[in-house]
């Protein structure tokens, strides 16, 4: 039994939240195909396990912004609490008590996408120092060129979808 979670669906998954790379537990209950409450239950059972740098929970302000943002049924109606953002090693520690099949495979999923998240950041700052250096040893001749490229590697502002016809 093979399962198969596009890794863009969880990339997608990924917020930075307090400067940290985060999951939410609905989205990771989303994935696991168990309901929020299950996952949040089985965290506060060995919440030994998850320490502050593993594991926190969103405050009024971050939650209303997140949900601002993020247009999705699903967030939609009430909420006893607000949802925990979990660390790439508080996923990690999720599949210490999470023993299914399925939650050993998506974390093994989640891992590969923070990976490559890293992966990605860190070409992104590598570029960034070479285009510094070369700035420093090219004078000011080629300054609209470096800003142009600059500005290439910005990520674009998300489009946010009108609402309406």
């Amino acid at each position: 039994m093979e399962i198969v979670i596009q890794q863009e669906v969880i990339e997608r998954k990924i917020y930075i939240i307090r400067g940290h790379k985060v999951m939410l537990s609905t989205d990771l209950a989303e994935l696991y195909e168990v309901e929020p409450r299950v996952l949040v239950q089985a965290v506060k059972r060995n919440i030994d396990r998850f320490p502050s740098d593993f594991m926190f929970q969103l405050n009024d302000t971050e939650f209303y912004n997140l949900k601002s943002q993020i247009v999705t049924s699903s967030w939609g109606g009430l909420r006893r609490a607000n949802p925990y953002a979990l660390t790439e090693q508080g996923v990690a520690m999720l599949s210490s008590i999470l023993r299914s099949k399925r939650a050993i495979r998506v974390n093994i999923s989640i891992m590969r996408a923070f990976v490559k998240l890293r992966e990605m950041l860190a070409a992104h700052k590598g570029l960034a120092r070479k285009l510094n250096a070369m700035e420093k040893k090219y004078d000011s001749q080629f300054k609209i060129v470096f800003d142009a490229i600059r500005q290439l590697m910005t990520s674009p502002e998300p489009k946010r979808k009108k609402i309406g016809f």
